[in-house]
């Protein structure tokens, strides 16, 4: 008897050989076929767990009928592309930002891009009645040319020449360390890659976008122009200036959107979320340039791009969605963007401070079992009011991961030192 799976905001993710089975594996190829008659390309990062779990994926769509192509270790935006180039669709197995001992597995639609809701569900519908195989699993011979693909085709969006660069590439150990160097290498830039050496269990171990610190450190080493910082699957972006600053999506949605803006090629406004840093908020109203909200998650973004027929929207966690350029968000296109950008307008560092204010801003996460709404909203009404604060100069925002068992606590305020105060009561209450 098998379980009824549901897609979270980024397809399926648990540990690895206990929520995220090679049987549950193959269900899902063999129910991807069901939904869809098209080729479908097959991808996977660098976790010791991806290889046997795409082998399941491929086994189901061959049972039912597919033609289901290897990309081997292959980034998430990369297979996205691929699926666009080569008509199909596509299924990732990562688990993008998290530890190795996760992973996840991933459901790419026609041309690459997010499920729509009816089609998650027909996927979901067919993956729950699928017929249950443990293996053992036949090695599928990988389609070598893909990757080469791939990278030529970021290269014909951003054909700039950055021998004048030298740039940090800090691939997490993940999907980026078996195409960054090839892609920025082609460009002309100085490269310096660190964490480029996967073991299948190294993967965003104290590097990539979300551990900034020894890219940071090598940026201000070498004096370097730029770092780079991707995650697991290279969907996002994280940057350093030269003066080892960490810039985030928030910083990189701003400088992007007013150079498009002032170049006339945003296509409407900017979508953000609902983390975006309230400076942000201000920078874009001085600017002119409109603004939509939406839930956190760049599939969100994606849909309210669509829903505007805007062209650029994104996340502070650093997934950037150039949609006239791209199907989903790839790090390594906004690395090459980016790069462009110090290139035409000057040093990031310089660029960022001219274009905005950071407003102070803590994020807490909080064991999903451990957390208390009312204890929450209790400390941050008694502190708002001990620090004598107008509710228009603070915002706290509530949210339970999709990715991971905790929930998310953003504070931020006109005021640092509350927002300082408000983390440490939030920590000593719920992290002791």
């Amino acid at each position: 008897m098998t379980m009824t799976v549901r897609f979270g905001t980024d397809g399926i993710r648990g540990r690895a050989y206990d929520e995220i089975t090679t049987d549950l594996a193959y269900r899902l190829g063999y129910a991807v076929a069901s939904v869809f008659n098209t080729p479908v390309f097959v991808g996977y990062d660098t976790r010791e767990s991806s290889p046997p779990l795409a082998a399941a994926v491929l086994a189901g769509l061959r049972d039912n009928g597919a033609a289901g192509v290897n990309l081997g270790y292959f980034t998430t935006p990369g297979v996205a592309v691929v699926a666009r180039q080569r008509s199909g669709v596509g299924v990732v197995v990562s688990a993008s930002h998290n530890p190795y001992f996760d992973n996840g597995l991933k459901v790419l639609g026609l041309g690459g891009g997010k499920l729509d809701h009816a089609t998650e569900e027909a996927v979901a519908e067919a993956l729950n009645v699928a017929p249950s195989s443990t293996g053992p699993f036949e090695e599928v011979a990988i389609d070598e040319t893909a990757e080469h693909d791939y990278a030529r085709h970021l290269r014909s969006i951003v054909p700039r020449d950055l021998s004048s660069l030298h740039l940090v590439l800090d691939c997490a150990n993940g999907a980026a360390s078996h195409v960054a160097h090839e892609l920025f290498e082609s460009t002309g830039a100085r490269l310096t890659t660190i964490n480029d050496r996967p073991d299948g269990r190294n993967i965003n171990e104290k590097c990539g976008s979300t551990h900034v610190e020894g890219l940071v450190a090598k940026v201000v080493e070498l004096g370097a122009d730029l770092g780079l910082a991707f995650d697991g699957d290279a969907d996002r972006l994280i940057a350093v200036d030269a003066k080892g600053h960490v810039r985030d999506g928030d910083d990189l949605m701003i400088l992007f959107a007013t150079d498009f803006f002032e170049r006339n090629t945003l296509g409407g406004g900017l979508v953000i979320t609902s983390m975006a840093n309230l400076g942000l908020h201000h920078a874009l109203q001085a600017t002119g340039i409109a603004i939509v909200e939406t839930d956190v998650g760049d599939r969100n973004v994606l849909m309210s791009l669509e829903e505007q027929s805007w062209t650029f929207g994104g996340e502070q966690s650093g997934h950037l969605i150039f949609r006239d350029l791209a199907p989903t968000g790839d790090g390594l296109l906004t690395g090459l963007m980016l790069a462009d950008l110090v290139v035409r307008r000057g040093p990031l560092a310089e660029q960022a401070e001219r274009a905005w204010q950071r407003v102070p801003q803590q994020l807490i996460n909080v064991a999903r079992e451990s957390y208390d709404d009312e204890e929450v909203h209790r400390l941050f009404e008694e502190l708002r009011a001990d620090y004598g604060i107008d509710a228009a100069d603070v915002r706290l925002f509530i949210r339970p991961s999709g990715t991971e068992p905790v929930v998310r606590v953003m504070i931020e305020a006109l005021n640092g030192e509350f927002v300082e105060s408000f983390a440490a009561r939030l920590q000593s209450i719920f992290l002791a």
